[in-house]
């Protein structure tokens, strides 16, 4: 159905767009409305007139970077696009996962349908036609300083339209060349400034943004739920989250945490309160979780910008026939978007290193047993339960904190100094996925943890409230409770794919 699909060059992408249609759960296609296809023909057409004037165009008629210099004889240029994307396959670093690939692909092929880069129905209907089938390149994640855009991650989604090097066809890996066989389809050949309008681009640290974007927002809701937990069952006072607090200094993201706190300690009977002040872990909590809600809303307003805009270079403007050469494809609102979100993601995590110590030391838990042994008498002598969990949140939380330097501070001359001043937004994006990939186990431990406070007050005859009983509930499905020390990794990882996978109850 219509409504179903996606029309590529009809409106704009939001962010849970990209995210739906990289998963697979929207199809994706070129507008078929003839006024738009004729500005494609145009904009393609640009191109053939400038050079069939004789006028010079970069990266066609020209070398590229610091070769700009050097004049491409006519019967060189055909060759020109597929060299250009050979010279770059020099990524390193892991490979991109399916998903992120897969976003990858999204958010190239939406900039390159706003008819400014003077591609092809053809090219365009070929990476829709790509996602189609899962057909996915491999994607080294490392080799891109963000500015001529990620000219090496995209050389591999330009060399998979032509048959070249590796890609993945729903899931299976083969060679690019043998996945387009399978689907009866011969690879493309790439007219001129086809590969440079693949490359020279911000799609890929775009994309990735997407992803952190989308992981920022929910660990911020599950944060919200631990707090509120770790709250309850340290007998911490409530009224830390009044309403009336946050309506006098209202950010939007501090009233929201404080929101969803409020309504996660909701309960029948009345909360016992310990102390008239608690540790700003827990009194503050709103407020370190409304600067990650805030900064999620400000990366979605730069995000949506980069992923809807168009980010080559030349340009072509497809009414005038002009073709326009400049820097679209420096990547510095990516950067800020990214160092901004990662840093505030790392913070949570922070967050929570210190409120799973709150409930492992009985001075500031209400008198949970240290470490929220579960074991009475002589035995718990012999068990340590959460003490090493703790060794293990602080070293994640280390971790993600050191990745909160501003990759865009990292500006360096490369490129025989052509590109003398470059964004660094590919690195800052990949620190944003790593932070928040620590950041989410850290919240594993800390689920796990308040988890097993909840049993514990239980057993005290403690009933829990609404989301302390919802979130065990669902903890429990999958991992036992900690009555005797036993390896929590296995633990650790069926709450971080709970979590992943949307299966805690909570939604942001």
């Amino acid at each position: 159905m219509e409504s179903e699909t996606f029309w590529l060059g009809r409106s704009p992408l939001q962010l849970t767009d990209v995210l739906a249609l990289a998963r697979g759960e929207r199809p994706m296609a070129l507008w078929q409305d003839e006024g738009y296809r004729r500005r494609l023909r145009m904009g393609q057409q640009a191109v053939r007139s400038r050079l069939a004037e004789g006028n010079p165009v970069y990266g066609v008629t020209t070398g590229v970077g610091a070769s700009v210099g050097n004049s491409i004889p006519q019967a060189l240029q055909q060759e020109m696009p597929h060299q250009l994307l050979r010279f770059h396959g020099c990524g390193t670093g892991r490979i991109l996962e399916q998903e992120e690939a897969a976003a990858v692909l999204v958010v190239r092929t939406a900039s390159l349908a706003r008819g400014h880069s003077g591609v092809s129905e053809t090219l365009l209907e070929r990476l829709c036609l790509a996602l189609e089938h899962r057909l996915l390149p491999r994607i080294p994640a490392e080799g891109s300083v963000g500015a001529s855009g990620d000219l090496t991650p995209l050389s591999y989604l330009a060399a998979m339209l032509i048959g070249e090097r590796e890609a993945t066809l729903g899931g299976r890996l083969l060679s690019a060349n043998a996945a387009w066989a399978e689907l009866g389809v011969e690879p493309i050949r790439l007219g001129p400034k086809e590969s440079l309008a693949l490359m020279n681009g911000t799609s890929m640290m775009a994309a990735l943004g997407c992803l952190v974007w989308e992981q920022g927002q929910k660990l911020a809701r599950l944060a919200a739920a631990i707090t509120a937990i770790v709250s309850e069952v340290c007998h911490g006072n409530p009224d830390h989250f009044d309403a009336r607090i946050f309506s006098w200094k209202p950010h939007p993201g501090t009233e929201q945490a404080a929101a969803w706190i409020r309504e996660d300690l909701e309960r029948d009977d009345a909360l016992r309160r310990d102390r008239l002040q608690d540790r700003y872990s827990i009194r503050c909590a709103p407020h370190v979780l409304g600067v990650l809600l805030d900064a999620a809303s400000f990366a979605k307003e730069l995000l949506e910008v980069e992923v809807n805009g168009v980010n080559d270079n030349p340009l072509v403007d497809p009414e005038q026939g002009d073709v326009l050469h400049g820097g679209n494809f420096y990547g510095g609102h990516v950067a800020l978007a990214m160092d901004t979100l990662k840093t505030a993601i790392a913070s949570v995590a922070d967050l929570l290193d210190r409120q799973l110590t709150l409930l492992c030391c009985p001075e500031t838990s209400g008198g949970l047993p240290e470490n929220l042994v579960a074991q009475t008498g002589d035995g718990a002598l012999v068990h340590h339960g959460f003490k090493a969990m703790q060794i293990s949140a602080s070293a994640l939380t280390a971790e993600a904190l050191k990745l909160t330097m501003p990759a865009a501070a990292f500006s360096r001359s490369t490129e025989s100094h052509n590109q003398d001043k470059v964004s660094m937004g590919t690195i800052a994006a990949r620190d944003g996925l790593r932070i928040a990939e620590l950041t989410e186990t850290v919240g594993s431990i800390a689920v796990l943890a308040a988890c097993q406070a909840v049993d514990l007050r239980e057993r005290d005859g403690q009933a829990p409230g609404r989301r302390a009983g919802l979130l065990r509930d669902a903890i429990r499905k999958v991992v036992p409770g900690l009555e005797q020390d036993r390896r929590q990794d296995d633990d650790i990882a069926r709450v971080l794919d709970l979590h992943r996978t949307g299966n805690t109850g909570l939604e942001p």
